[in-house]
This record gives C-alpha cells, structure tokens and sequence, in this order.
C-alpha cells in the first residue's frame, strides 16, 4: 500500500507534506510532487499535512485520478528526492481547485 499525490497538486505544488515524511519518498518535478510506492511506508503522515488534499491512500484514490497510481510510480523513477518544504510557486493559490490540470504537468 503506498499513497498517491494526485491532479489538485499540479502547479500548486505546496511541499508541507515532504518534511514529515519519515522515509523520504518525494520527489520533486517543475510543478508537482509524487510519492515513490516502493518507499512509501504507509504511515499516513503526509496526507493531513497537504493544504489542498491531493494526497490519497492508493485505496482512495478517486476513479477519476486513478492514473495518477501510475504516474507517480513512473516519475518517482525520474526525478529527485525532496526532504525539506520550499516555497509554493507564487501562482499556486489561483491554480487551487482547477479542474483538468494533467495537461499542464511538467516533466
């Protein structure tokens, strides 16, 4: 079981969930943040800390952000652990709640 960061973090990338993280199993891309499932220990921590709630447990993961179950797993692989809290992109807050952000995720 791993949890999953999920579309709201896409150009919001609020990084208050990475700090508590006992394994450090974030990483880090131009604007938004994913959990590698084979670090990931389940311990919860993460979720409540996220501002904007895209952090779910794998089980939770709503239907429609299902491939995001994937996706963190693909880029995990590709890009660098993150372990302390930066600041937000200075946008964030107007990119909270938008709908259909996939197409704006940056590799």
């Amino acid at each position: 079981m791993t949890y999953v960061v999920t579309e709201d973090c896409i150009k919001c990338k609020y990084t208050d969930c990475v700090e508590v993280c006992p394994v450090d199993c974030f990483h880090e891309g131009p604007n938004f943040l994913v959990i590698d499932p084979e670090e990931c220990i389940d311990c919860s921590l993460c979720e409540p800390e996220c501002p904007i709630e895209a952090i779910f447990d794998e089980d939770d993961v709503p239907e429609n952000q299902k491939q995001f179950i994937a996706l963190n797993a693909e880029l995990a692989k590709e890009w660098p652990v993150i372990t302390e809290k930066k600041a937000s992109p200075p946008d964030a807050k107007e990119w909270e709640g938008v709908k259909g952000k996939l197409k704006y995720l940056e590799r």
